[in-house]
């Protein structure tokens, strides 16, 4: 065969194989290759990007061609992130999946492709005397809108077929909050659950021996399930499922927690960590990100206002970046960063984890990093490797201030960034979407790039949809008008895409009509994938795609 004959045939194959993806495509199959969007923000990195979307470009991505396909009711709002099985065996079929998870207590699977919405199970777990909580039961001020039921987004093991969810309720007897592991095929409880997370879990010190809802002893502090929000997304990392809280409105007694259960045995005692058991506070809010993990098991998470032990032997750890070693079965602090100015911080409600962490790797001398952002507007570039603890005579690491002017308690960053192809992408309150490089381990101290669309309260989690490196778009939801403390009134989500290279908008979803979304949910993420957009609401799921 001569060269030019080998060009023909290669070029046959190439184009044959194109023909083969389109069509693929057009029929609601994924590529091979994808397989599902299995956790929040996409990845345990928390890096918000799906590398693997072959459908939605910066060309195909228009007012004119791309729009709301349908949306499916719900029973309750969505804070946490829908996620997706691609090519699953459900209903006698193979379909592509979309699980929902709401605050009345409901889980959903939908037909991911189908405008007819076809549920193929839900699972409630609510009953006779059993409700959502009441925020007002917690004491919270308006935090969260009108129940409280699932709030953290679940996370699905692919091998097993398992979508693991902490369920928050309100029941004759007291408040609970429940581990459960449902069938993805079924929505059917797995691996003896539900595990019951209770006042029975504690950990010894002084900070508290709980309250009437959560009674303790002294030397030892439980877990209140009334007074803990389970607002992070949960951790799947080696055969064990990672839960994290914070609180409700700041009503005590609470502290930041991580618990993992097995998650072949929900019946196994969990490990157990507490950021502040000698203290108080020490929420592990981070804007709905969950936990994140490195290649090496390490987890981290970032603390609020709380306690800090400035000297001696250190067990509190308020207003933090905390490095947690699961070697060896349990959770350990391996290493941490805790600001200079901390108590200026604490006494000023300036959370340093009111933003998620991202673990991001570059090159040059600090090749691991971690990366989040605070209430002041101040994003922190850590090197994992030696993340330099506590020195009050100055900070020791990269700090990058998005926003201007003077900080307040709701002016600066309650996201999480999103990290692509050494570009650092992030939404301030009241600011615009900025890029930012990231190269050799430093971040650029100016954005490279920013957009024009101003966010309100409480900004915008970016992710990021592409095909490898290329076809990269940035999508990001404005969820300001979302009925909250921070918001009078509730009016639709606004979905915004943009080339990720140049950030020249490429859509915006209408603020009201039968193209809009349902309203808004603070702190959502949307999520894309083969093609669609699916956005969690108040009372929908909104899905968006290339128009007929």
């Amino acid at each position: 065969m001569n060269a030019r004959t080998r060009f023909a045939v290669w070029i046959s194959f190439s184009t044959a194989s194109a023909l083969l993806v389109l069509y693929a495509c057009s029929r609601g199959g994924p590529a091979a290759s994808f397989t599902g969007v299995f956790t929040q923000r996409y990845d345990a990195q928390r890096t918000g990007q799906n590398r693997e979307e072959f459908i939605l470009t910066p060309s195909n991505v228009t007012d004119s061609t791309f729009g709301k396909l349908f949306a499916c009711a719900v029973d309750g709002e969505v804070y946490a992130q829908p996620l997706y099985v691609a090519n699953f065996a459900i209903a006698g079929g193979t379909h592509n999946v979309v699980l929902v998870a709401t605050m009345n207590d409901s889980v959903y699977a939908f037909d991911a492709d189908a405008s007819s919405c076809v549920p193929y199970w839900q699972k409630s777990f609510l009953g006779t005397g059993v409700t959502p909580v009441p925020p007002a039961d917690t004491g919270e001020d308006g935090d969260i809108n009108t129940i409280i039921g699932i709030t953290g987004t679940p996370v699905i093991d692919p091998a097993t077929g398992t979508l693991y969810v902490v369920a928050k309720t309100k029941e004759p007897t007291g408040y609970f909050q429940r581990l459960h592991a449902l069938d993805l095929a079924t929505g059917s409880e797995k691996f003896n659950g539900p595990a019951d997370i209770s006042s029975a879990i504690t950990v010894p010190g002084s900070g508290d021996t709980g309250e009437a809802t959560c009674p303790g002893s002294a030397g030892n502090v439980p877990f209140c399930p009334l007074r803990e929000n389970q607002r992070p997304g949960l951790l799947l990392l080696n055969g064990t499922v990672y839960v994290a809280w914070a609180s409700h409105g700041d009503i005590q007694p609470y502290h930041g927690w991580v618990i993992g259960y097995d998650a072949a045995d929900l019946t196994q005692a969990p490990i157990v960590f507490n950021t502040t058991p000698n203290g108080g506070l020490g929420g592990i809010w981070m804007t709905g990100t969950g936990p994140a993990a490195d290649a090496d098991g390490n987890i981290y998470v970032i603390t609020g206002n709380g306690t800090f032990d400035t000297m001696g032997t250190r067990t509190n750890y308020g207003d933090s970046f905390i490095k947690l070693r699961t070697a060896g079965g349990g959770l350990s602090v391996g290493d941490f960063f805790t600001p200079a100015n901390q108590s200026f911080l604490d006494s000023n409600d300036f959370d340093v984890g009111s933003g998620g962490a991202i673990v991001v790797d570059s090159a040059g001398a600090h090749p691991h990093l971690v990366i989040g952002g605070d209430k002041q507007g101040v994003l922190y570039v850590i090197d994992r490797d030696n993340m330099t603890g506590f020195n009050s005579n100055g900070d020791q690491i990269q700090k990058v201030a998005i926003t201007a002017g003077p900080a307040c308690i709701i002016c600066g960053l309650f996201s999480t960034p999103a990290f692509w192809e050494g570009k650092l992408y992030v939404v301030a309150i009241g600011d615009v979407l900025k890029q930012y490089m990231l190269a050799n381990g430093v971040l650029s101290s100016l954005p490279a790039r920013q957009a024009s669309d101003m966010f309100g309260i409480p900004g915008a989690s970016p992710v990021v949809s592409s095909n490898g490196a290329t076809n990269g778009i940035v999508w990001a939801l404005d969820t300001t008008n979302n009925g909250t403390n921070s918001s009078a009134t509730s009016a639709p989500a606004i979905l915004f895409a943009y080339d990720a290279t140049n950030l020249n908008k490429l859509y915006s979803s209408p603020t009201s009509g039968a193209g809009a979304a349902g309203n808004a949910v603070k702190f959502t993420v949307p999520t894309v994938a083969n093609g669609k957009v699916y956005v969690g609401t108040q009372t929908e799921l909104s899905v968006f795609g290339l128009l007929p």
